[in-house]
């Protein structure tokens, strides 16, 4: 559904949220049917799948394929070698789940035995349970499977922080437009660092910018709140759907996604009990499982299941959590981490002994292991927070590693140094942590000749972000490892609107003949800002 279409437009319209702060004849996107909880009761007629879809955790030879219906409906996926789907030879049929009200009528069809290297077309189609010759119109996308040799090329975007700080869907700006500028990159799949959504930022109708003009928002009713229940945390997810941009890059760039604070409430660690008077529900373990459920229902990943069901393995597979890896072919493996489930309490973070840290010991077992098997030529560590920049927790607490003490590790710094040291001494090569959070742009080399801790190997940190939020100052460099900023560009204020300072994202090539590693970063656009080559087969940077 492309931008000004109709009649999916005018339904969801009439029932389930409004276009505020401008003519709907004006938007310029188009806006699915229906927002609500239970779209079975909307309306009578066939299924349909206006909120698009999403391939995740693309591999050589699998991936994930993920829909959203209007009402109870069968899950069917084609896929063929060509967009007409007219080879049957290369045409397979894939029958899925039933979508129903537990997940929020989405569902997720895995397909295996996928040709490496090659691009993939898919169609789904939506049946009626109970007659499955009535089907609605198919919803079509395409994804390429990762390389099988080492011979071919590999691109790959990251950003993150979706909605923040009130700044949603502007129809006068077009919407998320920097979507639009990722798809033109043609990239073979999408890492997005975090924040997803802002469930503590409600979305108003208009917010005036310092130079007087009026921002407008798309809004609906799940976001005029803080998200507690689930169904509010669906409305949350389901929001940023309603972006043309969006829905177009889901259909053609696989997903690689992790979660951070805001998918809960900003700066959240297990057991935290709310100082926060919006909240009646305070207890962010019940938030967090509550927004985990949702998530798990909106993005296709691997590790978790829709329905909330199963348990965690070691080996990655089932369900149960966010922390993963995915092999995309010979050349890169993406280490996807998840440092907010398993983290201590925030605190000032002096403490001289911190085996739970910011990982929990579990996850940095797994995260060690895993370095030490891959053989992949690089190792890309996703990490939803960044390692030495020092993000704050009001006055006294730290939100992220780096406690700004440039001296020895201590508190959440000691188990980042276990996880150096044995990169180091396992010579595991290749390693670069990306990740997004602070919401402006920079690179960040870090060295042991100018660190205070000083066994491990050299190796550079990139963040970029956000995609549609708030822009922020540059915070602090904590020197305990020796971080040296190559660039930086961020707002000289915070909370900088979208309307007046750019949005960013990272690229990543690596090139199949020499193994070069090139990082870019760039802005809404497309401008590259900085960029930086670095040579394969080094444990070392």
């Amino acid at each position: 559904m492309e931008v000004g279409d109709g009649a999916g437009i005018r339904r969801w319209l009439g029932r389930r949220a409004v276009l505020r702060g401008a003519a709907v004849g004006s938007a310029a996107l188009a806006l699915p049917a229906f927002a609500g909880a239970a779209p079975a009761l909307a309306r009578g007629g066939r299924p349909s799948a206006d909120w698009g879809v999403q391939v995740g955790d693309v591999t050589t030879s699998s991936g994930l394929v993920w829909v959203r219906s209007d009402r109870p409906a069968r899950m069917v996926v084609q896929t063929a070698a060509t967009e007409s789907f007219r080879d049957a030879k290369t045409t397979r049929t894939w029958h899925g789940p039933v979508l129903g009200a537990g997940t929020d009528f989405t569902g997720v069809t895995p397909l295996h035995g996928l040709p490496p290297g090659e691009q993939i077309h898919y169609r789904v189609l939506l049946a009626d349970p109970d007659d499955p010759r009535r089907t609605g119109e198919p919803v079509t996308g395409t994804f390429r499977t990762a390389p099988e040799g080492r011979h071919a090329d590999v691109r790959f975007l990251w950003s993150g922080d979706l909605a923040g700080q009130g700044w949603g869907i502007n129809p006068d700006r077009g919407g998320y437009r920097i979507y639009e500028d990722m798809r033109r990159r043609n990239p073979d799949f999408f890492l997005c660092s975090g924040d997803n959504i802002y469930a503590d930022n409600p979305i108003t109708e208009r917010v005036t910018l310092p130079d007087g003009r009026i921002w407008r928002n798309v809004t609906t009713e799940e976001k005029a709140k803080v998200a507690e229940t689930l169904q509010e945390f669906r409305g949350a997810f389901r929001y940023n759907l309603l972006d043309a941009n969006l829905r177009r890059f889901n259909a053609q760039v696989p997903t690689i996604t992790q979660w951070d604070d805001h998918e809960v409430h900003n700066n959240w660690y297990p057991g935290q009990l709310l100082d926060d008077d919006r909240y009646t529900e305070k207890r962010t373990d019940v938030l967090s499982a509550r927004s985990l459920r949702a998530f798990a229902e909106y993005f296709p990943i691997r590790t978790l299941r829709p329905d909330g069901g199963g348990a965690s393995r070691s080996d990655g597979a089932g369900g149960g959590r966010v922390y993963r890896v995915v092999h995309h072919g010979p050349l890169l493996d993406v280490f996807v981490l998840d440092m907010r489930r398993y983290r201590n309490a925030n605190s000032p973070d002096r403490q001289t002994d911190d085996p739970q840290g910011i990982l929990g010991a579990e996850q940095l077992r797994w995260l060690k292991r895993e370095l030490s098997r891959s053989r992949a030529v690089w190792k890309v560590i996703a990490s939803d927070m960044p390692l030495g920049l020092v993000v704050p927790d009001g006055k006294t607490n730290f939100e992220a590693v780096a406690q700004g003490d440039p001296g020895a590790p201590l508190g959440r710094e000691l188990q980042l140094a276990e996880l150096l040291r044995h990169i180091k001494h396992a010579r595991v090569t290749g390693t670069v942590w990306i990740t997004t959070d602070v919401h402006y742009t920079s690179a960040q080399h870090y060295a042991p000749e100018r660190a205070a801790f000083q066994d491990f190997a050299p190796f550079w940190e990139f963040v970029s972000g956000p995609l549609n939020a708030g822009g922020f100052q540059a915070v602090k460099l904590d020197g305990t490892f020796g971080p040296e900023q190559a660039f930086i560009k961020a707002p000289d204020r915070a909370n900088v609107s979208p309307a007046e300072s750019p949005q960013y994202f990272g690229e990543i090539d690596i090139d199949g003949g020499s193994g070069e590693l090139t990082v870019r970063l760039r802005q809404e656009g497309g401008d590259v800002l900085f960029s930086k080559v670095l040579q394969p087969g080094r444990v070392g940077q």
